[in-house]
């Protein structure tokens, strides 16, 4: 079970769903199609050394020998979803900085390398902040391949369920300015009333105009919990027999939580949702199986401004 007082590597516990993303993000870049251009993701993965992953991320294993036929969800699906995930928050960031947006806040940012592989305009500062560890080792591994920032990029290591802000601020963070922020994937893992905080202190380091991009987290209480269970159980068992045991069911935070777009617009923000559906399908790419229990139905993906 979570403790809001829990830590964590890049191998383990929610770190080691980090190096799961950037696994479906080598993969994707590695494809014959090109999904998306991250060419950081695979040395990262390597670098962390869990080698069910590595052979994940460089197409040693095929989705046939890690997904069950027809299941709602695997390895496979996982890494579809990350590509249509991952162009979304990158096409945010090019439309706020169109804006004239010159600060962005990266929220428990993992292995992303938005920091070094977008073309960020001049004068712009992007803050990562994650724990202490996960930052130490992301910004190691690419000094060691040579990588430069394409910002002026500012490590916050801070933990996302207490006082970050004074992190952030400490870092650097002008307040007064636009910022543009994104939270993706990252809901799951924070307690609900975390979840509040957090949005309650973005909206208050947030000047006019700011904007922010989050994905919603549907968690058991939307849902027959029993049924979702059963999926993900099902989904990493033949993980396990690869010798990968993350327990992706029991690191989510349960109970009910606030719905982000109603909980953002009643603080003064503006939000627009997306699909997860309609996201698949702008970029072409397969359509979720039928048998996919989530509430697909309701926007998974949101972009809101800060009214002026």
């Amino acid at each position: 079970m979570r403790r809001d007082d829990d830590s964590w590597d890049l191998a383990s516990h929610v770190g080691a769903t980090a190096t799961l993303v950037a696994a479906g993000r080598a993969r994707a870049t590695n494809s014959a199609e090109r999904l998306i251009e991250d060419r950081f993701a695979e040395p990262l993965v390597r670098a962390v050394g869990i080698e069910f992953l590595i052979r994940w991320a460089t197409g040693e294993l095929s989705a046939s020998d890690v997904d069950e036929p027809e299941a709602a969800w695997g390895l496979q699906r996982m890494t579809t979803e990350l590509v249509a995930r991952t162009r979304y928050f990158d096409q945010f960031f090019a439309d706020a900085t169109a804006t004239g947006i010159r600060q962005a806040v990266i929220l428990a940012s993992g292995l992303d390398a938005r920091g070094y592989r977008l073309p960020w305009p001049p004068g712009m500062t992007v803050y990562e902040i994650d724990q202490p560890y996960v930052l130490r080792f992301k910004a190691e591994t690419l000094a060691q391949l040579g990588a430069e920032p394409t910002a002026h990029l500012r490590m916050v290591p801070a933990d996302l369920r207490h006082d970050w802000p004074v992190a952030l601020l400490r870092g650097g963070f002008e307040p007064a300015l636009p910022t543009a922020w994104i939270a993706e994937g990252l809901f799951g893992y924070l307690p609900p009333e975390a979840q509040d905080r957090l949005l309650d202190n973005v909206t208050d380091l947030s000047a006019p105009a700011s904007r922010m991009a989050v994905e919603t987290f549907v968690g058991a209480s939307d849902l027959d919990s029993g049924r979702v269970e059963e999926i993900i159980r099902s989904a990493t068992r033949t993980w396990r027999d690869h010798g990968f045991h993350l327990d992706i069911w029991a690191l989510n935070y349960s109970g009910a939580r606030s719905e982000v777009s109603d909980y953002l617009d009643n603080h003064g923000w503006r939000s627009v949702g997306t699909t997860a559906a309609q996201l698949l399908a702008d970029h072409d790419l397969p359509a979720m199986p039928g048998n996919y229990v989530a509430p697909f139905d309701k926007p998974s993906y949101y972009t809101s401004v800060l009214a002026t």
